[in-house]
């Protein structure tokens, strides 16, 4: 399947991001305003302008979006505050349906990303707002939308991306309703990005960078590097490793397929690349495109948001200028 019959397929695809959802705040702070409190004596941080945008399950949305794709939702559990009616904003402006979202009370999962006026780096430590598991309503709820969904689109895509044991939204309930929606043939396709529990997913497409794997591995109690391992002990039905800028491992039953990728030497941004990357080859298997097919227009995507500040995103004009250039290459 070629480049240009992905895209051409987009505005008819329907894509369902479910998990993780974060609102994602740019504070860019002026360094000379900073002095100290006189209450506390402490440095301030004067942050002088902020951009937000969904963040999380919500970077893989717009991707997805800036792609063409005609239907994007997102699916997960935001907390009553003002963080959560911004991030409802910031996704209604990118055109992201998030009418399936659960609103609870508390906080809703933010990044804090603090960026330098005068150097345009992002030199101070993250501030970041945790959502624990929802509670019992609330994930009952999330659950029945979930399953409500299963059938409603092309394909789900899972963002299992809360970094502590006790996890996010997609919890245990969560996680069986996915594994049961693909052994019986409930939902089209299931794609897994898992950053602590990979392994507990089985019977899914999984697609971990390459420490993630490693990690799963240990875990596992297989070999560092052991894909076909992993692979086997999840069910996987195909298993895509991550090499960054080194390209992609493609492992399924029938064998292992390295596909290549052309790196940037001096990359503006690998923040999201992961996501971006995910957003195209999903949106290629949706289509009808091979793995190996989905993984090399997954690396157009990639080699265009890696060239913009934050996390950027890539339009269809852009991915076929990317491939014109690389055939000239």
């Amino acid at each position: 399947m070629t480049v240009r019959e992905i895209l051409e397929f987009a505005p008819r695809a329907r894509m369902l991001i479910a998990g993780d959802i974060c609102l994602d705040r740019w504070c860019t702070y002026a360094p000379d305003l900073s002095e100290p409190s006189r209450e506390t004596g402490l440095p301030r941080t004067a942050v002088v302008a902020t951009q937000v945008t969904p963040g999380a399950a919500g970077t893989v949305a717009n991707n997805l979006r800036a792609l063409g794709a005609g239907l994007v939702s997102v699916l997960g559990v935001i907390g009553d505050d003002g963080h959560g009616m911004e991030l409802k904003r910031a996704l209604a402006a990118g055109g992201i349906d998030g009418s399936l979202l659960v609103e609870t009370p508390g906080a809703t999962f933010t990044y804090t990303k603090l960026i330098n006026q005068k150097t345009l780096i992002e030199d101070l430590g993250r501030v970041d707002f945790i959502s624990l598991p929802p509670p019992p309503e609330a994930e009952d709820e999330l659950l029945r939308r979930l399953e409500a969904s299963f059938g409603d689109y092309d394909a789900i895509m899972v963002a299992d991306q809360m970094e502590t044991s006790l996890g996010g939204a997609v919890t245990a309930r969560v996680r069986d309703a996915l594994i049961r929606a693909a052994r019986e043939g409930a939902a089209r396709l299931i794609w897994v990005d898992s950053r602590l529990r990979l392994e507990k997913f089985t019977g899914l497409v999984l697609k971990p960078n390459e420490r993630e794997a490693a990690e799963a591995c240990a875990r596992l109690g297989l070999q560092e590097g052991d894909y076909a391992g992993l692979r086997a002990a999840t069910m996987s039905p195909l298993l895509v490793v991550t090499h960054g800028g080194a390209g992609v491992t493609l492992v399924r039953e029938d064998g292992v397929e390295r596909v290549a990728t052309k790196p940037h030497a001096n990359p503006v941004d690998v923040t999201g690349a992961g996501d971006s990357f995910s957003a195209g080859m999903v949106l290629a298997l949706a289509a009808g495109a091979t793995p190996a097919e989905a993984a090399r227009f997954g690396h157009l995507v990639g080699s265009i948001t890696v060239m913009k500040p934050g996390t950027g995103t890539a339009s269809p004009q852009e991915v076929l200028a990317a491939e014109r250039s690389m055939a000239e290459q």
